[in-house]
Protein backbone atom coordinates (compact mmCIF):
# COMPACT_ATOMS: atom_id res chain seq x y z
CA UNK A 1 0.00 0.00 0.00
CA UNK A 2 1.37 3.39 -1.02
CA UNK A 3 1.49 6.25 1.50
CA UNK A 4 1.33 9.93 0.53
CA UNK A 5 1.16 13.15 2.52
CA UNK A 6 -1.81 15.49 2.37
CA UNK A 7 -0.01 18.08 0.23
CA UNK A 8 1.02 15.47 -2.33
CA UNK A 9 -2.48 13.96 -2.28
CA UNK A 10 -4.03 17.37 -2.92
CA UNK A 11 -1.57 18.22 -5.66
CA UNK A 12 -1.80 14.88 -7.49
CA UNK A 13 -5.35 13.81 -6.60
CA UNK A 14 -6.45 12.90 -10.13
CA UNK A 15 -3.34 10.73 -10.64
CA UNK A 16 -3.98 9.01 -7.31
CA UNK A 17 -7.56 8.29 -8.35
CA UNK A 18 -6.32 6.72 -11.58
CA UNK A 19 -4.08 4.42 -9.56
CA UNK A 20 -6.92 3.51 -7.20
CA UNK A 21 -9.14 2.81 -10.19
CA UNK A 22 -6.55 0.22 -11.27
CA UNK A 23 -6.83 -1.49 -7.86
CA UNK A 24 -4.13 0.19 -5.76
CA UNK A 25 -4.80 1.21 -2.15
CA UNK A 26 -3.34 4.52 -0.97
CA UNK A 27 -3.06 5.85 2.59
CA UNK A 28 -3.02 9.63 3.10
CA UNK A 29 -1.05 10.92 6.07
CA UNK A 30 -0.73 14.20 7.93
CA UNK A 31 2.62 14.60 9.66
CA UNK A 32 3.18 10.86 9.26
CA UNK A 33 -0.14 9.90 10.87
CA UNK A 34 -2.65 8.06 8.64
CA UNK A 35 -5.86 10.08 8.28
CA UNK A 36 -7.57 8.60 5.21
CA UNK A 37 -7.42 5.70 2.81
CA UNK A 38 -8.28 5.67 -0.89
CA UNK A 39 -9.49 2.22 -1.91
CA UNK A 40 -11.28 0.93 -4.99
CA UNK A 41 -14.99 0.25 -4.51
CA UNK A 42 -16.15 -3.28 -3.95
CA UNK A 43 -17.20 -4.87 -7.18
CA UNK A 44 -20.81 -5.97 -7.20
CA UNK A 45 -22.57 -8.05 -9.77
CA UNK A 46 -24.55 -6.02 -12.28
CA UNK A 47 -28.30 -6.14 -11.91
CA UNK A 48 -30.35 -7.69 -14.64
CA UNK A 49 -33.07 -5.52 -16.10
CA UNK A 50 -35.69 -7.66 -14.37
CA UNK A 51 -33.96 -7.26 -10.99
CA UNK A 52 -33.73 -3.49 -11.46
CA UNK A 53 -37.44 -3.24 -12.30
CA UNK A 54 -38.32 -5.36 -9.26
CA UNK A 55 -36.23 -3.12 -6.99
CA UNK A 56 -37.86 0.02 -8.40
CA UNK A 57 -41.32 -1.43 -7.85
CA UNK A 58 -40.42 -2.27 -4.27
CA UNK A 59 -39.07 1.24 -3.74
CA UNK A 60 -42.26 2.71 -5.17
CA UNK A 61 -44.30 0.87 -2.54
CA UNK A 62 -42.08 2.18 0.26
CA UNK A 63 -41.97 5.83 -0.87
CA UNK A 64 -45.22 7.74 -0.76
CA UNK A 65 -46.26 11.36 -0.73
CA UNK A 66 -48.54 10.83 2.25
CA UNK A 67 -51.70 11.36 0.20
CA UNK A 68 -50.39 14.53 -1.47
CA UNK A 69 -51.07 14.56 -5.22
CA UNK A 70 -47.89 14.39 -7.32
CA UNK A 71 -48.78 17.62 -9.13
CA UNK A 72 -49.01 19.48 -5.80
CA UNK A 73 -45.63 18.11 -4.71
CA UNK A 74 -44.01 19.27 -7.94
CA UNK A 75 -45.53 22.74 -7.63
CA UNK A 76 -44.39 22.97 -3.99
CA UNK A 77 -40.87 22.01 -5.02
CA UNK A 78 -40.80 24.72 -7.67
CA UNK A 79 -41.82 27.38 -5.14
CA UNK A 80 -38.83 26.57 -2.93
Amino acid sequence: MKTVGTYQAKTHFSKLLERVEKGERITITRHGVPIARLVPPERTAALTAEDAVAELRGLRKECTLGGLPLKSAIEEGRRH
